[in-house]
Formats: structure tokens, sequence, C-alpha cells
């Protein structure tokens, strides 16, 4: 119905950059909020950072200063740029999109299967 991939995770030094894409495609009207999530083993998934369809972005805490949300609405893509990466940011990222599939439909969340970022020397 909606699938999410995500690419452009990695193993990347203390200090460095990565950029995380996510594209929607399939049966979709519209997409309002997309955002990216992050979990590590035995850990609750975190929000790292959303933007809304008019381009307004939020941050955790951990992150602001740092990492960067943005979309392209044409293509229906979300994008994460990270830097200054730390070892703490090593995690499982994850990316959704709140998706009306019909304008008589209800919005609902849909996630992609995850892309892997370590940050180790």
């Amino acid at each position: 119905q909606v699938q999410l991939v995500e690419s452009g995770g990695g193993l990347v030094q203390p200090g460095g950059s990565l950029r995380l894409s996510c594209a929607a495609s399939g049966s979709i009207f519209s997409i309002n909020a997309m955002g990216w999530y992050r979990q590590t083993p035995g850990n609750q998934r975190d929000l790292v950072a959303t933007i809304t369809r008019g381009g307004s972005p939020g941050y955790a805490d951990s992150v602001k200063g740092r990492f960067t949300i943005s979309r392209e609405n044409a293509n229906n893509t979300v994008y994460l740029q990270m830097n200054s990466l730390k070892p703490e940011d090593t995690a499982v990222y994850y990316c959704n999109a709140d998706v009306r599939t019909a304008a008589w439909k209800s919005i609902s969340r849909y996630w992609g299967q995850g892309t892997q970022v370590t940050v180790s020397s």
C-alpha cells in the first residue's frame, strides 16, 4: 500500500557526517508530517526530528545544532543531515510518514525498515 525506503546509513568516525534519505511510494494522496526516530538494542524508539508538510522542523535536544531535517514534497522524500556525529548517535534510524491514501480516508503512520548508523573510530 505505502512503502518507505531508507538509505544512507553506515559506519562513520566521530565528528563525521552522514545523510539519510527516505522515499515514500505507493497509494499516497497526501503526506502530512514526516520524521526520523532511532532505536538501540533493549531501548524504545526515540524521536530524533520531525518536519511538517510546510517545512517546520522540530528536534530532540540531543541533536539540536548537529542534525538537520528537510523534505521534498514533490518526491515524497525526507532527509536527515547528521553532522558532528558522536558514538552515542549509534542506532538504527527509522523514518516515518503520516499518510492519507485517499481524500476521504484518515491519516495513518507508516514506517521504514530502518538503517543502521554506527559512529566509531
